[in-house]
Parts: structure tokens; sequence; C-alpha cells
């Protein structure tokens, strides 16, 4: 019983790393703008169907993903000075309109893209030997793809913090976090911060769309939506607009998700005798085999009960607030 629960928590942890990569470029776009990039997740699939090609074309994986996450910082690049730099300053939901558009041409592009090319709309995505396969710990079996994800998350998120809080760029990045309006009556240089900001955020994009199509084992293009919800949904979380809010937000929605699973068919792993008859049926009855399926619901609730009681988040952040 003792290995059952230690490998939910592997469970949790492994997949809060994919989902602080996720969300932290969220936020981070959001600190700056206020703006919730929904084709963050776009950017992911984009970046997916990237490195399949150039896998597909014979490229050896450290070039494959130079390549990627080249690829999806350019588009990242585009996108800012095309789709939002025009309307920066507009109401907020004019961005918002925006995001979602520009969401939808990176899908019916790739889309087109795709039936031009001959390709099905789905199609297997070839993941390396390095993201393939598991590792076992005695009793405890952790996929590849979940250690790489850890390990990556972990040095991404460890070189971000560096460079918010140690270079003059990063600086920059904070002072427009903070007030954007005023960080450039400071002298700083907006725009090259935002376009800093976008870059980043689309690289994190770019490996975390690599990491999810690894762990999915296809790619279609609509890969992204799924992805950007649990963003957004961890970085509700912790705190939107804060970048460790995004960070525990994650690793907090790792957990509620493997909760249901956990609790799932828990009479059934009980050694025998453990509890009286009438308690197993209990148990049987209240935690169904069948709880795990249902976690989505179970982390809406949490959410729902999140935005209720505390809407700023676990870590309380959200950025300036508006005076009323």
């Amino acid at each position: 019983m003792g290995d059952y629960f230690i490998q939910q928590v592997v469970n949790a942890v492994s997949a809060g790393s994919l989902y602080a990569l996720m969300a932290v470029g969220l936020a981070l776009i959001f600190s700056i703008l206020r703006l919730i990039n929904f084709a963050h997740g776009d950017i992911m699939m984009v970046a997916a169907y990237l490195v399949t090609f150039a896998l597909f074309a014979g490229m050896p994986l450290p070039a494959a993903l130079v390549f990627m996450v080249v690829g999806a910082v350019v588009i990242g690049l585009l996108m800012e000075r095309i789709a939002y730099r025009p309307i920066r300053g507009a109401a907020e939901v004019a961005m918002l309109l925006t995001s979602f558009a520009v969401g939808q041409i990176l899908q019916n592009g790739t889309l087109l893209v795709s039936r031009l090319a001959g390709e099905p709309v789905q199609i297997a995505f070839p993941a390396p030997d390095i993201v393939n396969g598991v590792v076992a710990f005695g009793a405890i079996t952790v996929p590849k793809v979940n250690i790489v994800s850890l390990v990556t998350g972990a040095v991404l998120l460890t070189l971000l913090t560096v460079f918010v809080t140690r270079t003059r760029l990063g600086l920059s990045m904070h002072a427009a976090a903070e007030d954007l309006p005023a960080a450039r009556l400071m002298g700083i240089r907006v725009n090259r911060v935002v376009a800093t900001a976008f870059a980043i955020s689309s690289g994190l994009a770019a490996v975390a769309g690599f990491l999810y199509a690894s762990q999915a084992g296809q790619i279609n293009p609509y890969l992204g939506f799924t992805p950007v919800l649990k963003a957004f949904i961890a970085a509700v979380i912790g705190g939107f607009g804060s970048l460790s809010g995004a960070v525990v937000g994650a690793y907090a929605l790792g957990i509620l998700e493997v909760i249901p699973t956990a609790l799932s068919g828990i009479a059934d792993i009980l050694p025998p005798g453990a509890v009286p008859p009438g308690v197993h049926d209990l148990l049987t009855q209240v935690f169904p085999s069948s709880l795990g399926s249902y976690r989505d619901a179970f982390v809406f609730v949490f959410l729902i009960l999140m935005l209720l009681f505390r809407p700023n988040g676990i870590v309380g952040g959200g950025g300036r607030e508006e005076v009323p």
C-alpha cells in the first residue's frame, strides 16, 4: 500500500513539472500585458509539429529541438509584433479576442498545411528513446518522459528565476510587470521587454509541447486546447500574474488530478483483514474504481471553491490591482 501512494506522489510531481512549464509562460505574458494568451497552447502544438518534421527529415535530436525552439520563438515574436503590439493598451476584452483569433489562425494554418501535404489530421509523434519507456525503482515505475519533464522543468525554471532577478533585462521585465506605464516613463524600452517575454514564453511552450506530445503519443492541430486549459487552471490556482504562483498552482493541479485516482479502488489495495468487512464494503461504495475518471470534475470543483474563497490564488499574486 505504501508503494501505491508513493507511485501517486511521483505521478503528481511529474505532472506538476509539465504543468509548470505551461503555466509560467502564460503567467509571464499576463504579468506584463494583462493578456491571457490563449494562443499559448497553439504555439505548443506548432512546436510539436516542427520537431516532428525535423525528426522525420532525419535531423539528430539536439538539432531538431533547437529547430523547434527557434521556430516557436520566431512565431511568438511575429505574433507579438503583428497581432498584439498594435492593440496594446486597448480594452482587455479586445486583447483576449485577439488571442483567440491568433490561436484559430495557427490551428487552421496547421490543418491546411497538413492537408496540402497529404498527411492525416492526426499523426503519430516520433518520440525519441530518451522519453520512451519506463524506469523501475523497485515497485515504483516512472515513465522516462516524466523524469525528463521533472529535470527539464527544474532547470528551465531555475534559469528563468536567475534571469528575472539577476539580469538588467530581467529586472526591467519585473518593473514592467509592476507598472508598465511607469516603466516606460523611467526609460525602460517596453517594446524590447515585451518581445523578450514573448520569446521566453514561446520557448517554454515549445519545450512543454515536445514533452506533452511525447506523453500523448500523437499530435493534431487541436493539440493545444487541453494544455492551455491546464496552464490557465494552474495559474489561477496559484495566483494569476505571479510566476511563483504559477509554479505552486501547477504542482497543486498535479496533486488534485492524482487524488481521485489514488482514492479509487483504495479498498482493493488494503491488505486482507486490515479493516472489517463492513468498512471494506463502505470504502468500495464511497471510492469506487471508476472514481479516477472524474478527476477533471474534481479539479473544477476545487477551482470554483478557490475563486469563491481565495480569488487571488494560493500565493495571493495577481499583480497590479485596479483602484475602484
